[in-house]
C-alpha cells in the first residue's frame, strides 16, 4: 500500500501531465483572433489551482504530522481541494456533454 507522501506524488504527476498535454492541444489548435482566453489557456489555469490547492492541503497534513499546525487548518484545506477537485471534474463532465451534443447533431 502506498504511503500517502508517494500518493501525494503521483497525484501531482498526473496534474502535471495533464497540464503538459493541455498545453500540447493548445500549441495544435493555432492561435485565434478573439480577445479572450483560450479554452486551453483556461483548462490550464483551472488544473494549475486543483494542483496548488492539492499541494496546499498535502502541507497541512504534513505540518500536522510534525506538530506545526492544527487539525481544522488540515480540514479545512482538505475540504478546499475536494471542493476544487469536484467542480473540475463537472465542468469536464459539461465539456464532454456538450461535445457529444455536437456529435448527435445533423449534417
Amino acid at each position: 500500500m502506498p504511503t500517502p507522501t508517494a500518493a501525494a506524488a503521483n497525484a501531482y504527476a498526473a496534474l502535471a501531465r495533464l497540464r503538459d498535454e493541455a498545453a500540447n492541444i493548445a500549441g495544435g489548435l493555432g492561435n485565434s483572433q478573439d480577445s479572450g482566453p483560450s479554452f486551453s489557456t483556461v483548462l490550464k489555469d483551472v488544473i494549475n489551482t486543483v494542483s496548488e490547492a492539492a499541494q496546499k492541503s498535502d502541507a497541512q497534513a504534513q505540518a500536522v504530522a510534525t506538530g506545526k499546525a492544527n487539525m481544522i487548518d488540515v480540514v479545512t484545506a482538505v475540504a478546499e481541494t475536494e471542493t476544487t477537485f469536484q467542480t473540475l471534474v463537472a465542468v469536464r463532465d459539461k465539456v464532454i456533454a456538450a461535445y457529444e451534443d455536437v456529435l448527435k447533431m445533423p449534417i
